[in-house]
């Protein structure tokens, strides 16, 4: 019996044709809701989602004949993994399509900050020639911890290579530090820290985990890095933080307002305080959720995908 394989979000077509050329049978359907796609889930053995909405427990009882799901992107906060598990559908995620991207992204994060990039670009196409407020910083020489040592944070460490750094590692899983970056304790990767890179899912250990505790646990004042979840930062003790010079720079690929899907940032109809003080900010640098979101991690995180699924699942 072929496998029946219900592709919820749009991806590189190089997974479409891998999967039909090894006998597996695709469909799609990007726009159905929900309850609409709960409705006919119990047709299907597979399904190939990004983020658009979220895999619970009700979902998961639609799906009875589920073998598997498949998320083309690093994380799987947006599935219910515990409750699929016990239903015996295999997890798969692509931390290695996009890893290379987010620690490109992180490097030229740092260097932006400590240069000024964004700002002096700005200054000398508004008709500004300011050399001593742009005087920069270099990353020789600074001490930088990454929290989160898996597939992003060993390849920013990788990257930190060409640097005379010392790079520091914090991670709840043990001897996970390599070559490229020295575990540490988190006590000891506060102490010594000038820049501090968040390598992290999202889970209840690590929600607002970057807290005003947190942040002033710091021995120096430094920079922060945010390539994994907004909500891994509470934005307005960040803020608080950055008007003492306590964080002296930001740069943020994710914001706590975002929604699950990546696709919008929030609805209120008020913006928050702390966002308005990071868009005014010369010391904060933010993107739109694009730190593993190059034209080539969208073709090798489909890749990556199409082979596990092969893999693991032969028609």
């Amino acid at each position: 019996m072929s496998i029946k394989i219900l592709h919820i979000d749009s991806n590189h077509p190089i997974l479409w044709q891998q999967l039909e050329d090894a006998g597996f049978e695709n469909y799609a359907d990007f726009k159905s809701s929900k309850e609409e796609i709960e409705a006919k889930i119990q047709n299907y053995n597979g399904i190939v989602i990004r983020s658009r909405f979220k895999i619970d427990k009700t979902f998961l009882d639609h799906a009875a004949n589920l073998k598997f799901i498949a998320r083309v992107g690093a994380g799987l906060e947006s599935i219910d993994c515990e409750y699929a598990e016990t239903k015996g559908i295999h997890l798969i995620a692509a931390p290695e399509g996009n890893r290379n991207a987010v620690a490109e992204h992180s490097l030229g994060v740092i260097l932006s900050l400590f240069n000024n990039l964004n700002q002096a670009d700005a200054e000398v196409k508004a008709g500004h020639w300011n050399r001593e407020s742009n005087r920069g910083h270099e990353l020789d020489g600074k001490t930088v911890g990454i929290i989160g040592y898996g597939n992003m944070g060993k390849a920013f460490a990788k990257k930190l290579r060409g640097f005379e750094t010392e790079v520091l590692c914090y991670d709840i899983l043990d001897n996970v530090g390599d070559e490229n970056a020295k575990q540490v304790s988190l006590a000891e990767l506060q102490q010594k820290s000038d820049v501090l890179s968040l390598h992290l899912p999202w889970t209840p250990e690590t929600d607002k985990m970057v807290n005003g505790n947190f942040i002033n646990a710091f021995a120096k004042p430094f920079w922060i890095i945010n390539t994994s979840r907004g909500k891994n930062i509470v934005t307005a003790d960040l803020v608080e933080a950055m008007k003492v010079k306590k964080v002296l720079g930001a740069g943020l690929d994710v914001l706590e307002y975002e929604k699950l899907s990546f696709e919008t940032l929030f609805q209120e109809e008020s913006t928050p305080e702390a966002f308005k003080y990071l868009l005014e900010s010369k010391n904060a640098l933010l993107t739109p959720h694009i730190a593993g979101w190059t034209f080539e991690s969208h073709e090798r995180l489909a890749q990556v995908i199409a082979d596990k699924i092969k893999a693991v699942f032969h028609t």
